[in-house]
């Protein structure tokens, strides 16, 4: 979820090359609808040839699940860079990671996650859904609870929905303005650890009011 953009002109390495190509990519598909952004206007602003995008990213279409992939993904060096101090501090900075990163890149990460031009396209859903699951499992790491096997898809399915929230809060704030970037933090760092603290621990002891509903068996 973080792009920087390279200086342009310059004889790079291939993977700066790219990744100066995917940088603007993530701005100018953040600065305007799906359909108003070629190629050749992303290789225009990275000062390169349209065949090198081509080249690194295949066609537009492929350039664009790219550039929603890295906006919506939790990479793997967030969760090296968090501090090794108790849950709290944990989740104070995986939570001001967060609001960082969407901040920074505001507009573009706004335009990935609404995926705006492309809406009910089954390409976009397929990376959506992927970073979805790559969340669920990083933020069971960053709370220490990678090992739970028992109830795992249960903490999953908890965390995807918790990511729903940070979703939908972090909109609140970037894009309707109804809350403040403080606002923003209270409520995501309560409510996790509140879901660590206290729920998670009733689905772990097995508490059956936290379980599933079973199916009724049908009559013989």
């Amino acid at each position: 979820m973080s792009v920087e953009t390279a200086p342009r002109r310059r004889r790079l390495e291939p993977d700066a090359r790219r990744g100066q190509i995917l940088a603007c990519a993530v701005r100018l598909f953040g600065e305007r609808p799906y359909a108003d952004v070629s190629t050749t206007d992303v290789a225009r602003e990275a000062g390169v040839a349209r065949g090198l995008v081509n080249h690194y990213f295949g066609a537009k279409k492929d350039l664009y699940l790219e550039v929603v992939r890295v906006m919506v993904t939790i990479p793997e060096v967030a969760l090296e860079r968090l501090p090794k101090g108790d849950l709290r501090t944990r989740v104070d900075a995986s939570v001001t990671w967060f609001l960082d990163v969407v901040s920074r890149h505001s507009t573009s990460w706004l335009a990935a996650v609404t995926a705006r031009g492309m809406g009910g396209d089954a390409d976009v859903e397929r990376v959506l859904a992927e970073a979805e699951e790559v969340a669920a499992d990083r933020m069971l790491v960053a709370v220490g609870l990678a090992g739970e096997a028992e109830h795992r898809e249960e903490l999953r399915g908890m965390v995807r929905a918790y990511g729903g929230l940070a979703t939908s809060t972090a909109r609140e704030w970037l894009q309707r303005g109804a809350l403040t970037r403080a606002q923003v933090h209270l409520l995501l760092t309560t409510t996790l650890l509140t879901i660590v603290e206290q729920v998670i621990p009733q689905v772990i002891v097995g508490d059956d009011s936290t379980r599933p509903a079973q199916p009724a068996e049908p009559p013989a």
